[in-house]
């Protein structure tokens, strides 16, 4: 370790100054997190899903107005409209392209050849085999203690595996926050971690004070994994919403549905059948059923409620577990300093052999 840096892999190949990801959370992961996350030396990652496309290349220019450094755009690589956003990604001169579902392998040459590193988050050692021979630069890993849709195996059981399973750059996600948590995945084999919550938490997030005061007060038992909002697996804070949704009827779960993806079709600009159809995409050949296909066409409705409007009664919030022992809201600057101090002052107190 040289001064305050770290060099990894991860960090030579994307040209960041510290082994840290900002996770491109929709609603949260905007122009103002973006690039005061890349300011600090992580890579930060613009959250696109939840834009139309001409809100995509101006959040892009804003980021780029704000920072120098390289910075990231996630992907829905199941969205109807994923070949335009790759385009805006190629045209803007983005740095990383990053996925929460594996994507193509068309669409991983096409930005390739563009020289946009591909970095895709994966769930499952399969997942990270397939993407890796398909031509991703690098793979994001993330554990059950991961926010938002999550598997069941821990990081600290997948994140090992995987690294053993490829040769390309392998970051932990789902469960890190601190400089203690960063020594760890690098033990494991990771060449950094990515960190969702912990970002969100901090005082560059726009997410309302309310709903920051929600998670900081959480304990690791208030934040569950549910069902009942599109079919899949979802971690997030229990609030009465989530209770309700798991105790309503398949009629009323459907009413809400189709009231949710109006507003949504509103804010993205999808018709009808490509909300469907990306709802049907989700769906990864589980028995889901109407409602569910809706709700998982439009949980972005869901979680602007909260993240955007301050609306914790209507809204949902996905989170981590580390929710429940995160206590401050530094500025990024701040947590990316107190991370990489962290992981020097534990790298010294490690034995040595002999």
């Amino acid at each position: 370790m040289s001064g305050a840096t770290l060099e990894t892999a991860f960090t030579k190949l994307v040209g960041v100054r510290h082994p840290l990801v900002q996770t491109g959370m929709g609603w949260v992961a905007g122009p103002r997190l973006v690039s005061a996350s890349a300011n600090a030396g992580a890579l930060g990652i613009l959250a696109s899903a939840t834009m139309t496309l001409d809100r995509l290349r101006s959040a892009v220019r804003e980021v780029k107005s704000r920072t120098d450094e390289p910075f990231g755009v996630n992907l829905r690589a199941d969205a109807g409209d994923a070949r335009d956003r790759v385009r805006v990604i190629i045209d803007e001169g983005v740095r990383v392209a990053s996925f929460a579902l594996a994507p193509s392998r068309d669409l991983i040459a096409e930005l390739k050849d563009a020289g946009v590193v591909v970095i895709p988050s994966i769930g499952a050692r399969r997942h990270a085999e397939k993407v890796a021979a398909w031509g991703a630069d690098a793979v994001i890993v993330q554990g059950g203690e991961g926010g938002g849709h999550t598997g069941d195996v821990a990081t600290t059981v997948l994140l090992p595996q995987v690294v053993d399973a490829v040769d390309i750059p392998v970051i932990g996600a789902g469960g890190f926050h601190d400089g203690r948590g960063l020594v760890a995945a690098l033990a494991y084999g990771a060449a950094g971690v990515a960190m969702g919550t912990r970002f969100l938490l901090t005082s560059d997030s726009t997410v309302p004070d309310a709903v920051k005061a929600r998670y900081l007060a959480a304990t690791v038992k208030d934040v569950t994994v549910t069902t009942a909002v599109d079919g899949l697996p979802h971690r997030m804070l229990r609030t009465d919403l989530v209770d309700s949704l798991e105790r309503a009827g398949r009629t009323r779960a459907l009413v809400q549905a189709v009231r949710r993806a109006a507003g949504f079709r509103k804010l993205s600009g999808l018709s009808w059948p490509q909300m469907v159809r990306d709802g049907l995409a989700m769906k990864h050949g589980k028995e889901l059923s109407w409602s569910q296909v809706l709700l998982a066409a439009n949980t972005p409705m869901l979680l602007k409620a909260s993240m955007v409007e301050g609306r914790t009664d209507l809204g949902v919030m996905a989170s981590g577990q580390v929710a429940g022992v995160i206590e401050d809201l530094p500025s990024c600057e701040e947590l990316v300093t107190r991370v990489m101090s962290e992981a020097r002052h534990v790298l010294g107190t490690l034995p040595t052999p002999g």
